[in-house]
């Protein structure tokens, strides 16, 4: 919820601005492939924000469409997984899956000057991570088991969700429709396009790195939601 209304707060802020001043603003907070050239410096933000924007671009969306569509998967992936690892443990992982997400952008797009922004990347790893517990709950009590008590929640190892059918099969699917942006297939959310590179990069990161912020070990194992 503090991510969430941290990204709103920007937003409502950035209303505030001049066009001119919110235009510098989204260019010096964007990740930008290019900016790790020599043009960085002549870019807002300067030297600065090579270390900054991977970490800012995350705050900020193109529109409040942009916006609703990262808070409603903000609020569907990452309940679970906040309740799990504890407010420090969730924001280290939230900002290494986003750090992924504007990896893989700029491995793809290196001489790319477009500025890239939004948290999607990042809520992708809350995505993948999810999945390594989400099966589970729904072999032994469903969503609801997991909505109630998620930290009774068995997380599957690595190798049992690389291996996991319906892991696998919701990972196709992720990576077709993430595919199909590159021919227009949702183009119409983002006149400037989707950053289809950062929502795969942070789901794989999310993915492999997961268990090594999953927290459930010396709590005192959660009751059992009574079957009705």
């Amino acid at each position: 919820m503090g991510i969430l209304a941290l990204m709103v707060l920007v937003h409502v802020g950035r209303g505030f601005l001049s066009p001119d001043d919110d235009l510098w603003v989204v260019v010096a907070g964007a990740f930008i492939p290019a900016r790790y050239g020599p043009i960085a410096s002549e870019l807002p933000g300067g030297t600065l924000a090579m270390f900054t924007s991977p970490i800012t671009h995350m705050f900020l969306h193109g529109d409040w469409v942009h916006l609703g569509l990262n808070s409603a998967w903000l609020l569907a992936f990452g309940g679970a997984i906040a309740e799990r690892t504890g407010t420090l443990r969730f924001l280290a992982f939230f900002t290494l899956c986003g750090l992924g997400g504007a990896l893989a952008f700029y491995l793809a797009n290196a001489d790319l000057v477009q500025p890239m922004i939004g948290a999607s990347g990042a809520i992708s790893g809350l995505m993948g991570g999810t999945l390594r517990f989400l099966f589970p709950a729904m072999d032994s009590g469903g969503f609801r088991r997991l909505r109630e008590a998620p930290r009774s929640v068995r997380l599957m190892s690595l190798r049992e969700t690389l291996t996991d059918r319906r892991v696998l099969v919701t990972s196709a699917i992720l990576v077709v429709l993430n595919l199909l942006t590159i021919v227009g297939f949702g183009s119409a959310q983002s006149p400037a396009g989707i950053a289809w590179e950062a929502h795969l990069g942070g789901y794989i990161v999310g993915i492999f790195t997961y268990a090594f912020f999953d927290d459930v070990r010396g709590r005192e194992e959660e009751r059992q939601p009574n079957e009705y």
